[in-house]
């Protein structure tokens, strides 16, 4: 049995896919960019997208009762590996000091809104 979750607390989802849902006790969040409510990229480049998709998916896990600490897998997307790489790390640390979860961190073309990243996790519910 699956539970969609939906937050007004987070960017809303498009229509063609939920904030994220529950099965099996674990939520599956969908990828999230930096960006506002209203669509606006956060400016100022890698660092602040990756601050604010963490931000936003960390809105998503509480309301489907579980949080940043519980996430189990990551998967970042990157528009620009070779330039963004080592700064998305040094902002995505900032929000798992111990044992971060396990990640996978892949190169595309392009990522909806022309941002730098996106970030999508699996995280257990305690």
């Amino acid at each position: 049995m699956k539970k969609v979750i939906s937050t007004p607390d987070a960017v809303p989802p498009l229509p063609a896919f939920s904030q994220a849902m529950v099965s099996d006790g674990k939520v599956y969040a969908s990828g999230s960019v930096g960006c506002d409510k209203d669509f606006k990229l956060t400016p100022g480049g890698i660092k602040p997208q990756t601050r604010a998709a963490l931000q936003n998916l960390e809105k998503v896990l509480e309301a489907a009762g579980s949080g940043l600490e519980h996430i189990v897998k990551a998967s970042c997307y990157l528009s620009n590996m070779q330039r963004d790489y080592v700064a998305m790390n040094e902002a995505y640390l900032e929000f798992f000091k111990e044992d971060p979860p396990a990640r996978t961190c892949v190169g595309v073309v392009a990522i909806p809104l022309g941002a730098d990243v996106e970030i999508e996790c699996i995280a257990e519910i305690p």
